[in-house]
């Protein structure tokens, strides 16, 4: 069944005929968002993506800097438990640990905690460290810290970020979590025209069946996904 503009396939797992879950204003237009049915998620119609211009505009208000108690704070709801299953393969014998920080941003931070905490981390990002290298070297761990919402393309993204694991690593994400449809429309986290995709726990659920990996989900809108040995 063709995709048509009432009825998009889902740009996650390609089902056809995904159904409108709410049609709300997003900066000077009206946007239409689609849940699908297979792997629950929520996505903004085509026509509405943001731009590359008004994404850098978005962007450059982010003021993200490593020596912001509060950012490391709450970069550290993705880090500690990243940590403690990365010192779980170190104390079980692994090689040198590596990891690579994919969107990092303008201020790299999380990188530099985990290589504070002994588990090396190189940063990558498409407009602020844009090293097309990093994307041929596969790593054991692979971050993305409030990424996956902007995905214009997830399942080609979500593609390239599993291609960057090696055997039994581990793709660890926050993102914030649609739990209250009813809210939808209120939540601050829409209201970010950059935020194109919205997860529930089964979306990473759905991942990690596809894949065939293991799935960690150990706080509120953070998923870690590790792949088989």
């Amino acid at each position: 069944m063709p995709s048509n503009a009432k009825h998009p396939d889902c740009p996650l797992c390609h089902t056809a005929g995904s159904q409108p879950f709410a049609r709300l204003p997003l900066l000077e237009r009206e946007a239409d968002y689609f849940r699908c049915p297979t792997c629950q998620l929520t996505f903004i119609a085509r026509e509405a993506l943001p731009s590359r211009e008004e994404e850098q505009a978005h962007y450059a208000l982010h003021q993200n800097s490593p020596d912001d108690a509060g950012y490391r704070a709450f970069l550290a709801r993705l880090a500690e438990p990243l940590i403690a299953q990365l010192s779980a393969s170190a104390e079980a014998g692994a090689a040198e640990i590596m990891g690579l920080d994919f969107g990092c941003g303008p201020g790299p931070t999380l990188s530099k905690m985990l290589t504070e905490a002994g588990f090396p981390t190189l940063d990558f990002d498409p407009l602020y460290a844009n090293d097309p290298y990093l994307l041929t070297q596969q790593y054991d761990f692979v971050t993305c810290s409030e990424v996956v919402e902007h995905f214009h393309h997830p399942a080609e993204s979500f593609g390239k970020l599993r291609s960057l694991l090696r055997p039994s690593g581990t793709l660890a994400i926050m993102t914030g979590w649609l739990t209250d449809d009813a809210g939808f429309a209120r939540w601050h986290y829409r209201r970010d025209p950059t935020h194109v995709c919205f997860y529930k726990p089964a979306t990473f659920g759905y991942l990690a069946q596809q894949w065939g990996w293991q799935l960690s989900l150990p706080a509120a809108n953070i998923a870690l996904l590790r792949a088989p040995a």
